[in-house]
């Protein structure tokens, strides 16, 4: 991790319908940062994403999810119709942000600041595809970044360390 010393306070997203919130009430909170599409091949991790956040939820944890429409166009939809998508397939109860770039010139400043402090295989920064994870401690500081093949069934020992 770099020496930066932003927490997720530091920044805010965009909701779905395209106002501005801050992200300093997740302080104090466990964090899971997770950017997400509906016509993915690890779409199905939606299910894994809503039972972390349903067993620990009480206990101060919180899924965060970013459509991102990035990775060959698998987030085509707008706000309602992902949200739908979500709720319909899903049950999803965790807050969905709205869409977001997550690499390139258009990529947010929360995703800019997630990747420097935990970057990929190699020290690369970029996100190599939909459902990278980002674990945040109560702090607000970065402890770890998942693959998109790392389910979030693996991740509940490391969540259950930081409750």
């Amino acid at each position: 991790m770099s020496g930066d010393p932003r927490t997720i306070a530091d920044f805010t997203a965009t909701l779905p319908n395209g106002e501005a919130t801050s992200l300093a009430d997740r302080l104090g909170k466990v964090v899971l940062v997770v950017n997400t599409a509906s016509k993915c091949g690890f779409t199905p991790q939606y299910k894994g994403l809503e039972a972390l956040w349903r067993q620990y939820g009480d206990r101060g944890f919180e899924v965060i999810a970013f459509p991102c429409n990035q990775f060959g166009g698998q987030e085509p939809g707008d706000a309602d119709e992902i949200a739908s998508f979500c709720e319909v397939n899903f049950g999803l109860s965790f807050p969905l942000m709205g869409k977001v770039d997550v690499n390139g010139a258009g990529t947010t400043p929360l995703y800019d600041w997630l990747k420097s402090q935990a970057p990929g295989v190699l020290g690369s920064k970029a996100i190599k595809w939909n459902f990278t994870k980002f674990l945040i401690d109560r702090e607000g500081k970065v402890v770890r970044r998942y693959a998109p093949t790392d389910k979030p069934e693996a991740i509940a020992k490391d969540i259950e360390k930081l409750l």
